[in-house]
């Protein structure tokens, strides 16, 4: 995983999740810890997805939560007030009570069908072109994104995305990361 991190931000990326759903506590925390120092000094921001408790020993800047994970709130008792929480979305009342919730950021998604998710519903670039008109938190579009369907996704007014399987999946993950990163618009 590390390495992987190290490829990541080799092309530019400078906000990692780490998501390791299966990993046992100690390994994820040896991983979280070391993905850590490594984007520390590319000035990245590591979050860990769904441990609240993890991100906090591996010092990393924060969480991101599932809609049946830790709330909000709770999550900020664990990490403290700075630290960067984000949620992800999957329906319009979902974006709504997370814009009332003590958040950073909202994920909207899945956009499109993806391995990482196999049985989640896509909710369509309908639901980017909702959140781009009514979400004025940051968000990001999730899910199934590809080189191949980014013009869509940007089209439907995403600004930010998450990415996963098209960059593990790619030959050449710091070139992958560089063709993303080059096509996104200036983050505001």
């Amino acid at each position: 995983m590390p390495a992987l991190a190290e490829a990541c931000l080799a092309g530019g990326a400078r906000f990692l999740q780490i998501r390791a759903k299966h990993t046992p506590s100690g390994a994820l925390l040896q991983i979280c810890e070391q993905v850590v120092a490594a984007a520390r000094p590319a000035g990245a921001v590591v979050i860990v997805n769904d441990r609240a408790d993890v991100a906090a020993l591996a010092q990393a800047a924060g969480v991101h939560l599932g809609q049946d994970d830790l709330n909000p709130a709770d999550a900020r008792r664990i990490l403290g007030g700075f630290a960067v929480v984000g949620i992800s979305t999957h329906s319009l009342e979902q974006a709504r009570a997370a814009a009332r919730a003590p958040v950073d950021y909202i994920a909207v998604g899945p956009v499109f069908a993806t391995g990482t998710k196999p049985t989640a519903r896509p909710v369509t670039l309908e639901y980017v072109r909702w959140a781009s008109a009514n979400v004025n938190a940051p968000w990001f579009a999730i899910g199934g994104i590809t080189l191949l369907n980014l013009d869509d996704v940007l089209a439907a007014g995403a600004r930010r995305i998450c990415v996963v399987s098209a960059i593990l999946d790619a030959p050449d993950i710091v070139k992958t990361c560089r063709a993303f990163k080059d096509r996104l618009p200036s983050a505001p």
